[in-house]
């Protein structure tokens, strides 16, 4: 996605927000793959269900704007994704070993000491039992949280993003956003968003390092 790169843009961003799983933390495809096999399932079980059995998209997508909790949906999902699969914190076991991102938490950690304003935008996959914001550390490096169950809105629906301005307070132009999934963007770019699509945890830390004028530590 096209974004500014000129030094009057950086000089005039003032907002950065970003995505939670697959940017602040690790690709989580692995680990879920791993989990599957540890269960004895095929290793694209856990992906498969949440993404394209009709039944398990369904309740992924309800969990995700807070139409059902993570409870009710690891209950559910559990004998979708396999004969016997035990539903106690279901999302907590399969999520518990997706490592924090730690630059691209630096990053965000930097920017807030930069004096800009941070967002987190995140569709969420439930806070209870297993909340995985406080499992990744990160909660406390935004200003804000726009959390798709706690107000009822998901990307790629515009309505998020222009919910993430009012909340930073900040028009789009001042703002870049950052996510791994390219249908996220074209949405927030809409708004006047500068965009970054997210392949390469270093890669990205670099392009948000030129974009917003700040550095990370080399030890991070």
């Amino acid at each position: 996605m096209p974004h500014p790169t000129d030094s009057a843009t950086r000089s005039a961003l003032q907002g950065l927000i970003l995505d939670f799983a697959g940017v602040l933390t690790s690709d989580p495809r692995p680990i879920h793959r791993e989990w599957c096999s540890a269960q004895g399932l095929d290793p694209e079980a856990w992906r498969s269900t949440l993404n394209d059995h009709p039944e398990g998209r369904r309740l992924y997508e309800a969990l995700e704007v807070g139409e059902i909790g993570q409870a009710e949906w690891n209950a559910r999902t559990a004998p979708l994704i396999g004969p016997g699969v035990d539903p106690t914190n279901l999302m907590g076991r399969a999520w518990s070993g997706v490592p924090t991102a730690r630059r691209m938490a630096a990053l965000a950690q930097a920017a807030r000491d930069a004096g800009l304003r941070t967002a987190l935008l995140s569709n969420s996959f439930g806070m209870d039992p297993h909340n995985p914001y406080e499992h990744a550390g990160i909660w406390g490096l935004f200003d804000v949280h726009v959390i798709s169950e706690q107000v009822g809105l998901a990307k790629p629906n515009p309505e998020i993003y222009q919910l993430t301005l009012e909340r930073l307070g900040l028009p789009g132009e001042a703002c870049v956003f950052a996510d791994d999934h390219p249908v996220n963007l074209p949405p927030a770019a809409a708004l006047g968003i500068s965009t970054v699509l997210v392949a390469d945890e270093e890669a990205t830390v670099s392009e948000l390092e030129a974009l917003l004028g700040i550095s990370v530590p080399l030890t991070v």
